[in-house]
């Protein structure tokens, strides 16, 4: 198992925001992360991406315990994350930002960038505008490119499709899947409940910081309590 979470439980001061959750990712998949906002969804990323420790349980990647690894080491060991509202670097190029991802590499990673112009057409006809100048789609492929050009084993992406339009959630999505497809495990955390399902392998539900539903993907989607409780309308069709 790629990554394997079990019992842990964060702490925010006297507040539990995790209470002793368990889930696993498998090498290959696309694993979603569902639940209502404060459900624990964005914690849950903030633990595995090392800005929040657990205080007790355990968080294994590829075999090792990384429950006290620091944030700026996880690139290195294979776990690259995208923050929710996309955060690139607004006065650097759209190739200052790629080259931002791979700080911690060494050689030459030419051709990884022209990998990511390949993999996002319109970052390459913008390659020398500022960040703070790309449209909200545009910033949301820049920050998931950025990502992979730490060449993660694991990409963790919390709400990517977040204020995009439609079709741009399906361009998104798309990428998202051709990323698997190349070899590159995502968990992913997104309110857009149907359309992370409908591309997911697996999913969890979370509620008030605990596990309350885990199935198949597709199981998940046509299952009526998840879909009358935490998929809404959003699923007719």
């Amino acid at each position: 198992m790629m990554l394997d979470v079990r019992d842990a439980v964060v702490r925010y001061g006297a507040i539990t925001a995790l209470h002793g959750i368990s889930f696993e990712v498998a090498q290959g998949e696309i694993v979603t992360l569902l639940g209502a906002n404060g459900a624990g969804k964005t914690t849950t990323l903030r633990m595995l991406s090392g800005l929040h420790a657990p205080s007790s349980g355990s968080i294994n990647f590829e075999g090792r315990d990384i429950a006290r690894v620091k944030a700026h080491d996880f690139s290195v060991m294979g776990i690259s994350h995208v923050p929710e509202g996309r955060r690139i670097f607004p006065q650097m190029t759209v190739e200052e930002n790629l080259e931002m991802g791979a700080f911690k590499r060494t050689g030459s990673y030419d051709d990884d960038i022209e990998r990511m112009y390949t993999t996002f057409p319109i970052l390459k006809e913008r390659r020398k505008q500022l960040g703070a100048n790309l449209s909200g789609g545009e910033q949301q492929m820049l920050a998931i490119a950025r990502a992979l050009m730490a060449e993660p084993r694991l990409l963790l992406l919390d709400e990517p499709s977040m204020g995009l339009a439609p079709m741009i959630v399906e361009t998104i999505f798309h990428i998202i899947g051709e990323i698997r497809d190349q070899g590159t495990t995502v968990f992913l955390v997104e309110q857009n409940a149907a359309q992370a399902l409908r591309l997911a392998d697996r999913g969890y539900v979370m509620e008030n910081g605990r596990i309350v539903f885990t199935d198949t993907a597709s199981k998940l989607l046509h299952d009526e309590r998840v879909r009358a409780v935490y998929l809404g309308e959003s699923v007719e069709g």
